[in-house]
Order: C-alpha cells, then sequence, then structure tokens
C-alpha cells in the first residue's frame, strides 16, 4: 500500500472555491436589496487589481498594481451585485470612483463586526501578496480579532 495520495479526476479545489465565492455574493446580494449594513456589520474586501474583468480607475491601479482593500461602512454608493460579481461607488480622498469586482478577483473577504473571514485563491496570482498600501475610503477597526471565525482552503500547488 501506497502513502502517495492519487491525482483527482476530479476539482475537487475548484469547486470548494466557487462554493465559497457564494458568500461574499450573498451577502452584498442581501445589501443590495435592504440598502444597508446590518448592525455594526462592514466588510473589508481585497481583490486583485489586474484580474480578468476587474474594472478600476487608472489612478489606483496605479497606486494599487497588484492588490488593493476596500471597506464597504458608511460611505458607499450605487452597489450592484451579479452572479460573477458586484459594482459599488467609493470615494478615495474625496474623489468619488466606481469599481468593477468579480467574485474570482477576491482573495479576501473579511466581516470584522463578527470576526468572520474568508480567503480565496485567485488563478493566475502569486501565492504572497505584494506589499500594499490600504485603499483609505475607511479606517479598520483596531479591536477586531483577525483569528476568530477564519475560514481558509488551500489545497496548495502540485509541483
Amino acid at each position: 500500500m501506497s502513502d502517495d495520495t492519487p491525482d483527482s479526476l476530479i476539482p475537487y479545489d475548484e469547486i470548494v472555491q466557487e462554493a465559497l465565492r457564494a458568500i461574499p455574493g450573498r451577502v452584498l446580494r442581501d445589501i443590495e436589496r435592504t440598502g444597508a449594513l446590518p448592525g455594526n456589520h462592514h466588510f473589508y474586501i481585497t481583490f486583485k487589481t489586474q484580474a480578468p474583468g476587474v474594472s478600476i480607475p487608472t489612478h489606483l491601479v496605479q497606486k494599487f498594481p497588484d492588490e488593493m482593500t476596500i471597506v464597504l461602512q458608511h460611505k458607499f454608493w450605487d452597489l450592484k451585485v451579479t452572479d460573477a460579481g458586484f459594482e459599488v461607488s467609493l470615494t478615495f480622498n474625496q474623489v468619488p470612483a466606481h469599481l468593477v469586482i468579480p467574485y474570482a478577483a477576491i482573495r479576501f473577504f473579511v466581516d470584522p463586526a463578527v470576526n468572520f473571514s474568508l480567503e480565496f485563491q485567485v488563478q493566475g496570482g502569486g501565492d504572497d501578496p505584494e506589499p500594499h498600501e490600504d485603499a483609505e475610503n475607511d479606517s479598520p477597526d483596531d479591536d477586531a480579532d483577525p483569528t476568530s471565525n477564519v475560514v481558509t482552503v488551500d489545497f496548495g500547488k502540485k509541483k
């Protein structure tokens, strides 16, 4: 008997990632429907700025060439949610910007109000993100414990 795990002909890692990506979509769709965030809930969403389907202003791509984190809390509008992703308008240093973000571009979805976090693999992205500045469209909640209720799925890469 061998200790080697056979290669799967079923892409379980892709199936799990797809299922987990439905969570931000469902949450954002509820926010779109009600028009407001319930209670103290707010979201940090980190995404790959160069991923297919991402549309953000050029000055933001220049400032965040790899990844960008946005905060949906107080000042956002025009939230539109589809099966493939979402659109939202935010201000960055008091300059309005419209962003289009496919779910496939999301690396992290965090709700610090309840210590909930999801981490995703992004196709074509490296394992380690390049350092980047915060998007400055809102300030982080320093009281949150980022280790609670964290769901991380990493199937690794075969060599």
